[in-house]
């Protein structure tokens, strides 16, 4: 390996026994020659081979071999003597062998010796330290020291520092000859100067040549608090306007603090000189130095704020330092004007005067100059004014009527304006309610009210409920109704009716009788609370319904209760033969007083039978010659609801010399020339109303063309003209003298003028003519022009115009056949209402008159029911059914009038005539 060699052999000899030592470097490498063992004995090769040598195994025998032919000891294994032995100055290895015959045992001590193979290491290539800035003079840092393994003067022997201003090397030397170098301060640091120093540590040993290794050292130099923060500027000044919002950035602070860490780490504050009002507006960010606007900035309060801030730093101990910053406010208009209302004199009456003062209203502003300046406003269309009473001051009084029926109230908005820019305003609104004075009468919904009520309704039933309101309120609107007793009825409307004085609901006092009073006229008085109290009145037709309540009362034949009327026919009459017939009539109106006729049923057949609607009594077979006489009963059963009845026994006796005459048997008396007379005019007064009623009708159809009506009719364009006919009631209508009642709706009428009623009587000495509308909800003057219409209609048509529908009692589906296509059950049709049934009463009860000429047809004819053909097409009978066979009198000219007045007073009344009449008629 080129490295020196040094070999050292010592021989220690025993009888039995002998070491031997060698001495040789270390880093040997294999088969390096240790020594000859044969050699060192004295021993001959061969000799020691035949000895047998043998190597004794021990843990160092792994490093040499022995070759037994030679006795040379050679280095096997690596020898590395700072691994076998480390620091030990000396180091040993040991090897021992054996021979036979005589056997012999050598121990061989082999001693390593160090070489410079090992130069010095540091534990790591770099180390930091951290010095304070403020360390004190000659302060020592120690720095770890460098490794040599290698022993003697191969070891480590010195530390070289590389150059700096600082620093010098200090090294310490331990008695086990281990060497430490310091680091030590000669000059002071200075942190803000030099943060780092880099400086290098060599250590080098003793060999030949030296071997040296290298450490780099890095300083840090800790920063001290030694410098306080510092503001860029001595004092800030900023400027804000008033009222500037939340959040407003007033102004940056900036300082500076040249140490590190925490101590340049600056926090901001405001300083504890500054007021409690003044930290409530401002505030500032620790961080980042911004003030800011954290509250109400007033200029009225304050035009200037001085703010003190200090700035700290985070080392210990802390440093600060104040600087002050200076915020200018700007005035602006933002204080809007302020009402205060002083005094408000709620309510007020409505009948105050103009100029009555109503409230004083006070205003005040906070700034100053234009933004001071205020002016008041009210609405123009308020029926108030607002006057100046002085600086700020205004007086608010009416300017003109107040109505508390058209505004009940005000709401009054006051609004103050100042002068600013921009400008400001507020506005207060009250209420001003307005006081009531009875200055309103009463007032009905309608002036004229139409009410139905059933005939025999009990008392305390009711009728109708009137209204009326007053715009008034309070006391003045608390109405109270009243029935008024006018005195212009012979008996006082309140033995018929009361009201309810709260709710004005009148109801009946006693039971209404429709053959009595057909109609009544109550006046109504309501009357406020007021004072002083006002009132009106206004008038409710009640009209009573039929109800009903009286039986037919059997005219022909009258014979007296429970007697049996006896009548001769024929023994030989044959079937179709007239025996007789009965004649019964009925009080009550419409289809109350429809009639039909019927026999009772017998057990035997009887040869005879009765006309339904005419009650003719006819042989309905041929008679025996053997039969004796036939008792029939007849009933008559009239169409109310519930049907009421009456019943006549007859007796029919076959005779062979028997002769009808029924002008005995009737005993009917003559009609009077005066009866005669009064139909001729009765005649001539339709005639003219006819004439009279067509020249009204030809100027109002004028009317209405030349106005541009396209469709019009005579009842629209009578409605259409605006005019409201005078009532035609005075006092309570007593319609005694009314026989009854006559349907006239369809006769080529408008739907506006259905079911109108005439009322006329043909037996009184003076025609009346009344058309009403008991049906319908109508106001008076809706049947006065009415009355006008159907005057028009039933009287002879006028030149150049059309002629009436001849169908104007029935409608198509109501027209029956004429009298001649009826036979027995199968008469016409019954008419639908009960107007129908009072007119063909009233056509038949006007028939009798014509039988006073001698040209009756009853009997038969042309259908006329007796009526004349001056009459017109209106009333003949093929518009209605047969049933003039009612008042058939055969073989005589008595007329049912004069039979009717030898009826009572009661069965007189619906037949066409009050009392005080029907006793005229009796005593002509």
């Amino acid at each position: 390996l080129g490295l020196p060699r040094v070999f050292s052999f010592c021989l220690f000899l025993h009888s039995s026994s002998a070491q031997i030592r060698y001495s040789i470097p270390e880093e040997l490498t294999r088969g390096a020659f240790v020594g000859n063992i044969a050699k060192d004995l004295g021993t001959d090769v061969a000799k020691l081979a035949a000895a047998n040598l043998q190597v004794l195994s021990d843990s160092d025998s792994q490093y040499f071999s022995v070759n037994v032919n030679t006795g040379v000891i050679m280095v096997s294994e690596r020898i590395d003597r700072e691994q076998l032995c480390g620091q030990n100055p000396r180091c040993f290895l040991h090897l021992k062998l054996a021979i036979e015959n005589p056997v012999e045992f050598y121990r061989i001590e082999v001693e390593i010796l160090d070489i410079n193979d090992n130069p010095p290491e540091f534990p790591s290539e770099e180390v930091a330290l951290r010095i304070y800035e403020l360390a004190s003079l000659g302060a020592r840092f120690p720095i770890q020291p460098a490794q040599d393994p290698d022993v003697g003067t191969n070891t480590l022997q010195t530390y070289h520092l590389s150059a700096n201003d600082n620093f010098n090397l200090n090294v310490k030397a331990r008695t086990d000859g281990g060497k430490f170098p310091e680091l030590v301060l000669e000059r002071a640091l200075d942190r803000e100067f030099r943060a780092f120093h880099y400086l290098v540590l060599t250590a080098e040993d003793g060999g030949s040549p030296p071997q040296s290794s290298k450490i780099r050292i890095t300083i840090q130099v800790l920063d001290a608090n030694d410098n306080h923060p510092v503001f860029d500027r001595p004092s800030y000044g900023a400027r804000l306007v008033e009222n500037s919002p939340l959040g407003t950035l007033v102004v940056k602070l900036n300082a500076t603090d040249v140490d590190e860490g925490p101590n340049g780490d600056i926090r901001y504050s405001l300083s504890s000189h500054n007021s409690a009002a003044l930290r409530q507006i401002f505030a500032i960010d620790e961080q980042t130095g911004e003030i800011r606007v954290q509250g109400n900035l007033d200029f009225e309060e304050a035009t200037v704020y001085e703010i003190e801030v200090e700035a700290k730093d985070m080392g210990s101990p802390t440093m600060e330092e104040h600087c002050s910053v200076v915020v200018e406010i700007t005035d602006v208009n933002d204080n809007a004007p302020e009402i205060v209302l002083t005094s408000v004199s709620s309510p007020v009456q409505e009948d105050a005067t103009p100029g009555t003062v109503i409230a004083l209203i006070g205003v005040k502003d906070s700034d100053s100059g234009d933004n001071g300046q205020v002016r008041l406003q009210i609405a123009k269309e308020l029926p108030f004014k607002l006057v100046s009473s002085f600086k700020e001051h205004f007086s608010l009084v009416t300017n003109g009527p107040l109505d508390r029926e058209k505004a009940s109230g005000y709401n009054i908005t006051v609004r103050a304006v100042d002068s600013g820019s921009p400008q400001r305003a507020t506005q207060k609104t009250f209420y001003l309610r307005i006081a009531d004075v009875n200055d309103n009468a009463p007032n009905f919904s309608s002036p004229f009210d139409t009410a139905h009520i059933q005939e025999n309704s009990l008392p305390g039933t009711s009728v109708f409920s009137v209204s009326a309101s007053d715009p008034d309120e309070g006391n003045n609107a608390k109405l109270s109704y009243s029935i008024v007793d006018n005195g212009m009825q012979d008996v006082p409307i309140s033995t018929y009716f009361r009201i309810d004085q709260d709710n004005g609901t009148i109801y009946t006092v006693r039971a209404l009788d429709y053959e009595q009073d057909k109609v009544f006229q109550v006046p109504v008085e309501v009357k406020d609370a007021g004072s002083p109290a006002l009132s009106s009145t206004a008038v409710v037709h009640v009209f009573v319904l039929d109800e009903n309540d009286n039986a037919p009362n059997i005219v022909y034949p009258s014979v007296p209760k429970g007697s049996a009327f006896h009548q001769a026919i024929p023994a030989l009459a044959e079937p179709g033969y007239l025996v007789t017939k009965i004649v019964a009539v009925d009080a009550d109106s419409g289809h109350n007083a429809w009639l039909s006729y019927q026999l009772q049923e017998s057990a035997e057949a009887l040869p005879f039978q009765v006309e339904r609607r005419s009650g003719e009594i006819r042989v309905a077979q041929a008679l025996r010659e053997s039969e004796d006489s036939h008792r029939l009963v007849v009933l008559v059963r009239d169409n109310g609801t519930p049907s009421l009845s009456a019943s006549v026994v007859i007796v029919i006796s076959p005779d062979e010399n028997s002769v009808q005459d029924f002008s005995k048997s009737l005993d009917l008396p003559q009609s009077s020339p005066e009866d005669t007379n009064l139909t001729l005019y009765l005649i001539i007064s339709l005639v003219s109303i006819s004439l009279v009623s067509c020249v009204m009708f030809a100027l109002v159809a004028a009317r209405c063309l030349k106005a541009g009506s396209a469709s019009w009719t005579f009842a629209g364009c009578c409605r259409g003209a605006g005019r409201k006919p005078a009532s035609h009631f005075r006092g309570q209508m007593r319609p005694d003298g009314f026989i009854k009642y006559l349907d006239v709706g369809g006769a080529g009428l408008t739907s506006q003028a259905q079911n109108y009623t005439s009322c006329f009587s043909p037996m009184s000495d003076q025609s009346d003519f009344l058309f009403v509308k008991p049906f319908s909800h109508s106001s008076t003057a809706e049947t006065v022009a009415a009355y006008e219409q159907v005057t028009s209609t039933l009287a002879s048509p006028c030149d150049g115009q059309a002629q009436p529908n001849t169908d104007w009692r029935f409608s198509q589906t109501q027209r029956p056949g004429t009298s001649g296509s009826q036979n027995g059950e199968e008469a016409g049709a019954w008419p639908n209402n009960q107007f129908d049934t009072e007119m063909l009463q009233a056509m038949i009860l006007a028939s009798a008159n014509e039988a006073a000429d001698g040209n009756s047809t009853l009997g038969g004819g042309n259908g006329t029911m007796g009526l004349s053909a001056r009459y017109g097409p209106q009333f003949t009978l093929q518009h209605v059914p047969d049933y003039r066979q009612n008042v058939y009198i055969p073989g005589s000219n008595a007329t049912l009038t004069n039979a009717a007045g030898k009826r009572d007073a009661k069965n007189a009344a619906p037949a066409g005539g009050n009392k005080k009449k029907s006793g005229k008629k009796e005593k002509k």
